[in-house]
């Protein structure tokens, strides 16, 4: 049998938890925050207090412009409570910018960048130039391609040709990181600066580095050769590195996209220069290995740079 004191004790902690309970609902926010929960108020008023901290956190996000201007305890989160049997657990649950962020660079992170701007990195579809028709054709087939390569379709990817700052590996780069927000692996690589970095790591101690570097690239789903002829051609260069790897990719069926102020005919003229003289005969495998791999476009538009 219960005793009395025990009874007393118990009435009274339910009349302080009953008194706390109301008190809370006098503030507008916590009562329409607690009836969105549907829970029996027996078990609302034994978390008055957590609740009441629960409540300013739900409400701040409601009212929330960007993380920037997260005002709870830890930007992005919102403590809130889950019934649980007879009881209320309280965990931080991300609010909807916090997810936003993290889908986007779980989608950057699928796009490795080898010496390329931050802009590259963040390049986005929605945020892409549209108002110069010059550069609806290039839109377009981009696109296309995000369409059929989501349904296996297999396809060439692109040499892209144009004038300085037009906007070729935003364009590019924007679909590769669409294409990332579905875990599709890609690489970015500003070609004159990854040569430099390729024989640097070549000329070291750790020669792992050099073939991790070139592996990568070779072997990565989709790929983008960035600025392609505004390198130093050497017969390492072009017959060592970029031979060997467009063939690999051609083999393989890699999609493979490129970038440059030159068209395909001017690109065969500066590879096929180099210290040993006129090599005309390599420039023009190389050639008809970018053939083979994507389809050719010009681009000419705006000077988005200026």
């Amino acid at each position: 049998m219960q005793k009395v004191g025990d009874k007393l004790k118990k009435n009274n902690l339910d009349y302080l938890l009953d008194e706390s309970y109301d008190e809370a609902l006098q503030n507008t926010n916590f009562k329409e925050f607690v009836c969105k929960l549907k829970i029996k108020r027996e078990v609302l008023k034994k978390y008055t207090s957590l609740l009441e901290e629960s409540s300013i956190e739900y409400h701040n996000c409601q009212n929330c412009p960007g993380l920037a201007a997260c005002q709870n305890k830890i930007t992005g989160y919102a403590k809130l409570p889950k019934l649980n049997g007879e009881a209320l657990e309280f965990s931080y649950k991300p609010c909807k910018y916090k997810k936003k962020l993290d889908k986007e660079e779980k989608s950057h992170a699928n796009t490795m960048l080898f010496n390329v701007p931050k802009e590259i990195k963040e390049a986005s579809i929605k945020k892409i130039y549209k108002t110069d028709k010059n550069r609806y054709q290039t839109i377009l087939w981009l696109t296309e391609f995000i369409k059929n390569y989501k349904k296996n379709i297999h396809q060439k990817g692109l040499y892209l040709c144009g004038n300085f700052g037009c906007g070729k590996t935003y364009l590019i780069a924007a679909m590769l990181n669409e294409l990332g927000k579905d875990g599709i692996k890609s690489a970015i690589v500003f070609w004159p600066e990854f040569l430099n970095s390729l024989k640097s790591s070549f000329n070291s101690d750790v020669k792992s580095e050099f073939k991790n570097k070139y592996n990568y690239v070779k072997k990565v789903p989709l790929l983008l050769i960035d600025d392609l002829g505004a390198e130093a051609v050497t017969p390492w260069s072009r017959d060592e590195i970029l031979c060997p790897l467009l063939q690999y990719r051609m083999d393989e069926k890699l999609p493979t996209f490129f970038t440059s102020n030159l068209d395909l005919k001017a690109l065969e003229n500066h590879l096929a220069f180099t210290s040993k003289g006129d090599e005309i005969i390599k420039a023009g495998r190389i050639i008809s290995r970018i053939k083979q791999l994507a389809e050719y476009q010009e681009m000419i538009s705006k000077n988005l740079r200026e």
